[in-house]
């Protein structure tokens, strides 16, 4: 075996050494790869009470929802990269829906990690009279906050600019969401995308979806056209604002998967595979970057009653809250204040006593305003107590004195005045008016004794 000539060990010398250094690229890459997952990342999670924030997250992380919330919320999400085994926890942060307590946004969201926060908002199903209020608060809420932040112009307009790439470049290739496209075969934004781009990842989840059955429908009066227009609507707002769309249900695990992963894969760059969604009308998923007005105005091929300019408080309105009760008949009625009730109840008796003395205990007719607005005629015969009349009288007037005497307006009635009423058998309840008079008129043998 031939020896080696010294001049050949230089280049055997660099041949071990661009081993070891090729050697070393693959573990400073898988290092890195392992760093992505415990990078200062971040969720936070807006809506107004009552939409489901603390549930929704309590089923993406699988723990149990606490029974009372605070004013800010901290819990996180187990992530796992399946690829190198690496595992992390991504914090989230639930901010109250009382207005109160926007200001602890900056304990959360401030300059430090501008650029690493996601921010969802929900509103639920339950009310989508109320979206175009709710989100355009919150979304007026972050704009607010990131335009305080002491960051400079050139990195916010580096935020923006990152987002409108990855609208441009999301695009579903059959197996899973990509983002790696070379710059030149970018898709320039379609109408009204990202027209207010606040830099931020934004995601909406519509929760609840489990309420739109037949009974949602009927006692809102909506039909299927009313839940396209109302889906039409929200896919529009998230073009405009570069968000993701989700319809989820905690009570059937509708989308609640979904929702995580996707999560996962717009803050860690970890796969996606589930396609968009916008057939089934209570799992809607859009990711960013898809949807486009063409797709939306799809919906409207199906909806004839509802025009496609028409706005959407006019056509989504909100249910009545007045003061209203349900009575047999399944007819709405508006309830009477009890201070009005008892004077009512004092100027018929008033008649009564005044047309008792005229005609000497004849029958007589005395017409009475009903609460639907309504005129009725009212027959009482054969009063032949006038002190019955006065007891009723006297009862009424007393109840109205110490009402308006009482703070609370509960105050008390005299003993003697409440046993004569309860020796005449008579209901006192607002609703009951005087109907019991009618009973008192057949049953002549009844005499009230003074005390």
């Amino acid at each position: 075996m031939a020896a080696e000539k010294p001049e050949e060990w230089p280049a055997k010398m660099t041949k071990a050494q661009d081993k070891e250094n090729l050697w070393l690229d693959i573990l400073h890459e898988q290092k890195g790869a392992a760093r992505r997952l415990v990078a200062n990342k971040s969720v936070i999670v807006f809506g107004d009470n009552g939409t489901g924030k603390t549930s929704l997250l309590a089923k993406l992380n699988g723990r149990k929802s606490p029974e009372y919330g605070v004013s800010l919320e901290y819990d996180y999400i187990d992530v796992r990269d399946d690829i190198n085994g690496d595992k992390a926890q991504l914090v989230v942060w639930t901010i109250n829906g009382d207005i109160g307590h926007t200001n602890l946004l900056p304990v959360v969201f401030n300059e430090d990690n501008f650029g690493d926060v996601l921010v969802i908002i929900t509103v639920s199903i339950t009310e989508p009279w109320a979206w175009p209020k709710q989100l355009k608060h919150w979304v007026n809420v972050l704009e607010r906050h990131i335009e305080s932040l002491p960051l400079a112009a050139e990195k916010k307009v580096q935020a923006r600019e990152r987002l409108a790439t990855i609208w441009q470049s999301y695009g579903y290739t059959g197996s899973c969401l990509k983002q790696a496209i070379a710059a030149d075969d970018l898709s320039p934004l379609t109408e009204d995308a990202l027209t207010t781009n606040l830099g931020v990842d934004l995601v909406v989840v519509v929760t609840k979806t489990d309420c739109m059955g037949g009974t949602f429908l009927m006692e809102h009066d909506y039909c299927d056209e009313h839940i396209d227009f109302m889906q039409h609507w929200i896919r529009t707002f998230c073009l405009r604002h570069g968000a993701a769309l989700f319809y989820t249900s905690v009570k059937k695990a509708t989308n609640c998967d979904h929702l995580r992963k996707y999560l996962l894969h717009r803050i860690y760059g970890l796969p996606f595979q589930t396609p968009p969604m916008v057939v089934n009308e209570d799992a809607v998923l859009i990711p960013a970057g898809w949807d486009t007005l063409r797709k939306i105005d799809i919906l409207f091929e199906s909806i004839h009653g509802i025009k496609a300019n028409s706005d959407y408080t006019d056509i989504i309105k909100a249910p009545s809250t007045g003061n209203v009760i349900f009575n047999r008949n399944s007819e709405f009625v508006e309830t009477v204040d009890e201070q009005a009730f008892l004077a009512h109840q004092m100027e018929i008796l008033k008649l009564l006593d005044q047309s008792k003395a005229k005609e000497g205990g004849d029958g007589i007719h005395c017409t009475r305003q009903s609460s639907t607005g309504q005129s009725s005629s009212m027959k009482t015969e054969h009063y032949e107590s006038p002190g019955r009349i006065q007891v009723l009288s006297k009862f009424f007037a007393e109840l109205r004195e110490k009402k308006s005497e009482s703070p609370s307006g509960d105050g008390p009635v005299s003993v003697s005045s409440r046993n004569a009423i309860e020796k005449l058998g008579i209901s006192l309840q607002p609703g009951a008016e005087l109907g019991p008079l009618s009973r008192i008129a057949e049953k002549k043998e009844d005499q009230v004794k003074p005390e």
